[in-house]
């Protein structure tokens, strides 16, 4: 029996809800809808007549305690229930704290994967800029390519334009990666990098581009190497072996410097920049989100410095461009980022913005940074 069935059996009990259903002359358990989206209000519900303490466990809807699960309600017919108001117009990520074990809404078919679990999905229609408009849509497709790096099979989640499918013409392409904990799946399912490319493409803000969003961590780990096990292959190898030629044989991609455009948050924030040092010639944009240099500045500065201060890299770049929230943790390393790539001659642009390290942020992020590129 496999862990994802054993686990429904789990969950199962821990709600005290039976997998069969009732039978003749019993009672029907109630009726639960879950989540429930009025307006800007958003109710959680969820039948769990056992459980002693259920919660909400959220990072990304503001107003929760320090990642602490907010405290749910028990109804007498064995329904938890949350109602959060004026909740700002979004896609959000959550879980149900049951008696100390997080579960997805079991009402709720939407989901987001990351790197080691999936989250269910609660969209707060809007927010106009990735709300799923009517407007001409691309296509999304998960892939899967051979990487010699790591050693197996790999996936990743591509953005085609609209018309795409039956074109012939070749686009630019943008590399989109994703943070710490996160997958492939991340920038399309709560980051909604989909629905922002379609708005923008129809108001011709952006140019139609093929954006692909690769899986950023080779390892179980964001960082380091398994406990007993040797470390991880790299990432950066990864991305520049298999997965970049991979995209430039099976798409239709164009392949100079200025059709060519790389970013990433957090985690993905720095691996952009490693790339970036690695082979400046090759990005005529970079965008940097929530993140910076994780080396020593100066380490990373004297490995990097002689390629990224010469004349052709710093010629043909056109944006390099950072956004922090002035409550992110990582905006102090932002900042430190920014003064080693002004030291080195570069001219980076940088956007201190509200909000903390959460996908509010992330996404406005991409729809400003989008309508940049290869204009």
């Amino acid at each position: 029996m496999s862990r994802f069935i054993l686990s429904l059996f789990s969950l199962a009990f821990a709600l005290g809800v039976s997998a069969q259903p009732p039978r003749p002359g019993g009672a029907r358990p109630p009726a639960v809808t879950s989540p429930e989206v009025k307006d800007k209000k958003v109710t959680f519900r969820i039948l769990a007549p056992k459980a002693e303490k259920v919660g909400l466990s959220t990072s990304d809807i503001p107003g929760g305690r320090g990642g602490a699960a907010r405290p749910m309600t028990k109804g007498e017919n064995g329904v938890w229930e949350l109602a959060l108001d004026s909740v700002a117009p979004g896609t959000y990520r959550y879980l149900f704290d049951i008696d100390g074990v997080r579960a997805v809404d079991p009402r709720n078919v939407a989901i987001s994967e990351s790197n080691g679990n999936v989250w269910s999905l609660v969209r707060v229609p809007g927010a106009g800029f990735m709300d799923t408009a009517d407007v001409p849509h691309g296509s999304v497709s998960r892939i899967t390519y051979k990487s010699v790096t790591v050693g197996k099979n790999r996936r990743a989640h591509v953005y085609t334009p609209p018309g795409y499918e039956t074109g012939t013409e070749k686009y630019p392409v943008f590399y989109l990666l994703h943070g710490a904990g996160d997958c492939d799946d991340s920038w399309t399912s709560v980051g909604r990098a989909h629905d922002i490319l379609d708005n923008l493409i129809a108001t011709k803000k952006a140019k139609p581009m093929i954006v692909v969003m690769p899986a950023g961590h080779t390892g179980p780990f964001a960082f380091g190497a398994p406990m007993g096990g040797p470390p991880p292959a790299r990432f950066e190898d990864d991305f520049e072996k298999d997965l970049r030629p991979h995209i430039e044989k099976m798409y239709r991609v164009r392949t100079d410097r200025a059709d060519r455009a790389i970013a990433g948050l957090s985690m993905g924030g720095g691996q952009t920049l490693n790339i970036f040092a690695a082979k400046p010639t090759d990005y005529g944009f970079v965008g940097v989100f929530s993140s910076g240099i994780f080396a020593r500045g100066d380490e990373w500065e004297k490995a990097n410095g002689e390629r990224l201060s010469a004349k052709e890299a710093k010629d043909g770049l056109k944006v390099l461009w950072f956004a922090t929230g002035k409550d992110d943790f990582l905006l102090e390393r932002t900042k430190e980022s920014v003064a080693v790539l002004k030291k080195l001659e570069h001219k980076p642009e940088f956007k201190e913005t509200a909000g903390g390290h959460t996908w509010i942020c992330w996404q406005e992020y991409l729809n400003e940074f989008a309508p940049k590129l290869f204009q």
